[in-house]
């Protein structure tokens, strides 16, 4: 038997919720649904600050902020993407990236062809034992690629050391919410968030 989501079949309930979730969403879900998005790259371009290029049935082009692009459940949690009926992507643009160590962390459960319990990916600029500036974009934590602004700012002109990291971390998981299976999560957001941006201020 087909376990109830309402991804699939909306109104019919979310089986994860008080089921297995280990893999599931702490942050950006609602009642209705704790689906994560899977996707390694949207993370790496949330960060980038991607644009996506669309176009529809009759040839009008639209230009989507990859911010806006993807969608939190909310009322609508069978629509993932803002996407219009008869619309394509023809291409995502990447604006030049800003200075600073580029990363890219993921922690899947096995070594290969596993989606991330937690990924982060950022840019971060640092000099003379300060961040000058910071971006950070996380995967397998909510139903979109999550990016909270208020961490980086947390980052910027901060220290590079454990308490300005874990001040970002905080700010990265405001009113994150487990649901027992994926409880894990939290924490381990909180240890790789802190081990990349030691690794990437790392002189």
């Amino acid at each position: 038997m087909t376990k109830p989501c309402n991804k699939r079949v909306p109104g019919s309930g979310c089986a994860v919720l008080a089921g297995f979730n280990r893999i599931h969403a702490v942050l950006g879900g609602s009642d209705q649904c704790i689906a994560t998005h899977p996707s390694d790259m949207a993370v790496a371009m949330r960060a980038l600050d991607a644009r996506v290029e669309t176009v529809n049935p009759v040839g009008e082009t639209r230009v989507i902020a990859i911010a806006d692009f993807y969608r939190l459940p909310g009322d609508t949690r069978n629509i993932e993407t803002d996407l219009r009926t008869g619309e394509i992507i023809t291409s995502v643009m990447l604006p030049p990236a800003p200075p600073g160590v580029q990363f890219y962390r993921k922690v899947p459960d096995h070594a290969s062809y596993a989606f991330a319990l937690v990924s982060v990916a950022g840019i971060v600029q640092s000099a003379g034992g300060r961040i000058r500036s910071a971006r950070l974009a996380f995967g397998g934590l909510a139903p979109k690629p999550w990016r909270v602004t208020q961490a980086e700012g947390a980052l910027a002109g901060a220290p590079a050391r454990a308490g300005g990291f874990d001040a970002a971390a905080t700010e990265a998981l405001n009113g994150a919410r487990s649901h027992g299976g994926n409880d894990f999560k939290i924490p381990l957001a909180r240890r790789t968030l802190h081990a990349v941006l030691a690794e990437a201020t790392r002189a």
